[in-house]
């Protein structure tokens, strides 16, 4: 058998996607909640939400995730996310 070697400095290829535009407030924003399905990754997200809800006004309008962290999210859930969260905490548990 061959033994076949790949160049792994090649240049990136573009994905014509870009990162998301820095929030200037966070006053009253609505949170998206989505945890990979690991042990505690639930409890993390909402500790963490508590403190935008105390400090900033926030509301948690979407408290989702993975129930296996292998799987891939679905799609509906995705959807929801992107139309009706102003930003989105995500947590990996262990």
């Amino acid at each position: 058998m061959a033994l076949e070697l790949f160049d792994p400095t090649g240049e990136p290829t573009p994905t014509g996607y870009a990162a998301a535009p820095r929030l200037t407030r966070l006053d009253g924003l609505n949170i998206g909640l989505f945890s990979n399905g690991k042990v505690n990754a639930d409890r993390l997200l909402r500790y963490t939400a508590e403190v935008f809800e105390r400090e900033a006004g926030c509301k948690i309008v979407i408290d989702s995730g993975k129930r296996n962290a292998s799987r891939i999210a679905d799609p509906q859930v995705l959807e929801r996310i992107a139309n009706d969260v102003d930003f989105l905490i995500t947590a990996v548990g262990d």
